[in-house]
């Protein structure tokens, strides 16, 4: 059996970046590979900075934050013992993220997203995150994920 995306077992996400129900974003892709969760994404011209060669920053920082709030909701679920989406929803908002760009990020060719939950405490979860293009690190954030009510989700 293929593990599936943590993405494509969340109920109705419409995140830009991460939602695989927004057919408009970015369609993040989660995984695990052990203890670390890994996303492969292939950037387009349409994601440059001012140099038509290098990846926005802005595209960068949501790789991060999404890949980052993602992999807390995986190991929410893990360490509930439950499959992605079963039972009730497990969702986290980003209450903090920190993104520390290392080199500029070439745009013709595909990014990988590591990270690795630092700490736990409570509602919140600290996930680490590095940016690589060709194993070399790119960027590095780091993200304070909140767990959240599904009430959240709903509009006031």
């Amino acid at each position: 059996m293929t593990e599936r995306a943590f993405q494509n077992q969340f109920k109705e996400n419409l995140c830009w970046g991460c939602g695989a129900d927004n057919h408009q974003g970015l369609q993040i892709k989660s995984f695990w590979s052990g203890d670390e969760a890994v996303s492969r994404w292939e950037p387009s011209p349409h994601h440059a900075a001012g140099p038509p060669h290098v990846l926005n920053g802005g595209i960068i920082a949501t790789l991060i934050d999404c890949h980052g709030v993602c992999t807390a909701i995986a190991d929410a679920y893990r360490r509930e013992g439950r499959e992605i989406g079963t039972g009730d929803s497990i969702w986290y908002a980003t209450a903090s993220l920190n993104v520390t760009y290392l080199l500029p990020t070439p745009i013709d060719k595909p990014v990988t997203v590591r990270a690795r939950v630092r700490e736990r405490d409570g509602k919140k979860t600290w996930v680490d995150c590095t940016v690589f293009s060709n194993d070399v690190a790119c960027a590095r954030g780091k993200v304070l994920a909140v767990r959240v009510s599904e009430e959240w989700r709903s509009p006031p």
